[in-house]
């Protein structure tokens, strides 16, 4: 049986080559409250922006937020928005951009205009130069991408039908990546997809699949044989269809087609939704992960991404949780590891006038002590923020051996009390940054802080929050817990874990 946590925790020792349109995405929202007196259209009234790098520059981003390294080819102009995406390109330690300046074109851009409450795009405007890159852009893009095929266990070609992707420059890549033995996954566009022959991997949605093959797409059979017809068109080892709300279909040659179907999630925005595709298949299959593992695992991811708003990533914490068995056991909306999410969440609280309360531990053994933390903290408020330590801080904070339960498990615990309204998982030593990204209004810590040790106190008094401290429960510690256990275990006398094992209860 593949092992899944095995496969995660390899994934930082990957590198990925991806090669294609990179975009500067820019999202606008507000809210739409009356009518244009000049023409029949809606007026935005816009509350705040958010820009993202698009296109092939998010497929770079879920591979980096996963945990991977990418190399990133791609093509811009010599303007601001090709400025703008070097800068923030630069900025991601785990992306190398290797990108080819063409001052005789714009640098792609998308404006997105978005009703926040409803999340419905109104509008979009693009700025883009039509037409293939030049003879010259073309030769510097194929002699950069020829150059790091070797660095990459696997390419992905993303076409978005920019010029990046000429034939000349997708036939010079696989040629060099099959010479080298190394897999090449294509997310396309058009709809002749002989282009891409000798590709190992072709990951189009359902209407991209009909086209290509002249075939209906309606039900899993005509998908299963319109997959058939597209491995064999283009020389494919395998076919991954996405299906939106109907989950994924694959067709590997030589086995019988797997269906999957779409975990159920309140759907926010899908803008870049086949980029994380694109981006876990790629990073699994570096591993030489088989195909039905790898088409699960991005299924979860696309779970994930659609339940947020904008060109959204997928983080390696966030994927594990979709994904582990273990994960469905905790309600699945209280556990939160991007913080785009969290800020979601506490705008609609604070739309409805709900009070918000913070407290943060490492939780790792869960006792009568934080069971009564948490409850008197909801009831100081409506909604209940735990800000909890990551694996990494909790070893840092405690020492090693410690955190006993992973960051998954540990969030899974609090998320199944009633007193827990939401977990978010952090980094740092400190719960400094979340507390100033949730101002709460009343922030909870145990009697064994004095009110000025309080992280966060100065912060929450400045706006008139409050501080609580909440008395403790005598004895009960995670310290004193593991301590108490190792001491037992230490015993002489003490049955070792095998002993144990072969202990059989007495019949009655």
């Amino acid at each position: 049986m593949f092992d899944f946590e095995e496969a995660l925790r390899l994934i930082g020792e990957q590198t990925v080559l991806c090669i294609g349109d990179v975009m500067l995405d820019d999202f606008v929202y507000g809210e739409v409250t009356r009518i244009s007196p000049e023409a029949p259209t809606p007026v935005l009234k816009v509350s705040h922006n958010s820009i993202e790098i698009g296109g092939a520059g998010n497929v770079a981003r879920n591979i980096a937020a996963l945990g991977a390294h990418c190399i990133l080819i791609g093509l811009i102009g010599d303007d601001e928005a090709g400025r703008v995406l070097r800068n923030a390109l630069a900025e991601l330690g785990a992306i190398t951009p290797d990108l080819v300046v063409d001052k005789t074109r714009q640098t792609t851009r998308k404006a997105r205009y978005v009703s926040a409450h409803h999340s419905t795009h109104l509008l979009r405007a693009d700025w883009e130069t039509a037409g293939p890159a030049s003879e010259q852009s073309e030769a510097a893009i194929i002699a950069h991408a020829q150059a790091a095929v070797a660095k990459a266990g696997v390419v992905v070609l993303s076409d978005y039908a920019k010029g990046v992707l000429t034939e000349r420059v997708i036939r010079a890549v696989i040629d060099k990546a099959r010479a080298l033995g190394t897999p090449v996954i294509v997310d396309p566009k058009g709809d002749d997809y002989r282009v891409y022959r000798g590709a190992t991997l072709i990951t189009p949605n359902a209407k991209e699949l009909a086209a290509a093959v002249h075939r209906p797409v309606a039900t899993a059979a005509e998908i299963d044989a319109a997959a058939a017809d597209l491995a064999r068109l283009v020389g494919s080892d395998a076919v991954l269809v996405t299906r939106s709300d109907e989950g994924m279909s694959l067709h590997v040659e030589g086995q019988a087609p797997i269906h999957v179907p779409a975990y159920p999630v309140k759907v926010r925005d899908v803008s870049g939704a086949g980029d994380t595709v694109a981006a876990v298949m790629a990073v699994l299959l570096a591993m030489k992960t088989p195909y039905e593992f790898a088409m699960r695992a991005a299924n979860a991811a696309a779970a994930v991404v659609v339940g947020k708003r904008g060109t959204s990533t997928v983080s390696l914490g966030e994927l594990r949780h979709r994904l582990l068995p273990a994960a469905s056991l905790a309600p699945e909306d209280k556990i939160v590891f991007d913080w785009s999410v969290l800020d979601e969440r506490l705008a609609d609280w604070r739309r409805r006038g709900l009070r918000i309360g913070f407290t943060n531990g490492c939780f790792d053994l869960l006792h009568r002590g934080h069971i009564r933390l948490l409850a008197e903290a909801r009831a100081a408020c409506d909604r209940l923020v735990v800000g909890l330590n990551s694996d990494a801080s909790t070893t840092r904070l405690k020492g090693q051996g410690r955190p006993i339960n992973p960051a998954e498990g540990r969030a899974e615990v609090l998320a199944g009390l009633e007193a827990v309204d939401l977990v978010v998982v952090f980094e740092e030593d400190t719960p400094l940054e979340l507390i100033k990204r949730v101002r709460p209004s009343v922030l909870v810590k145990g009697s064994d802080y004095r009110p000025e040790q309080v992280i966060g106190r100065e912060i929450v008094e400045a706006y008139g929050g409050d501080v609580i401290l909440v008395g403790l429960v005598p004895g009960q510690s995670t310290t004193g817990l593991v301590q108490r256990s190792a001491k037992s275990a230490a015993m002489p006398g003490a049955p070792t874990a095998a002993a144990a094992r072969s202990i059989k209860p007495a019949k009655s």
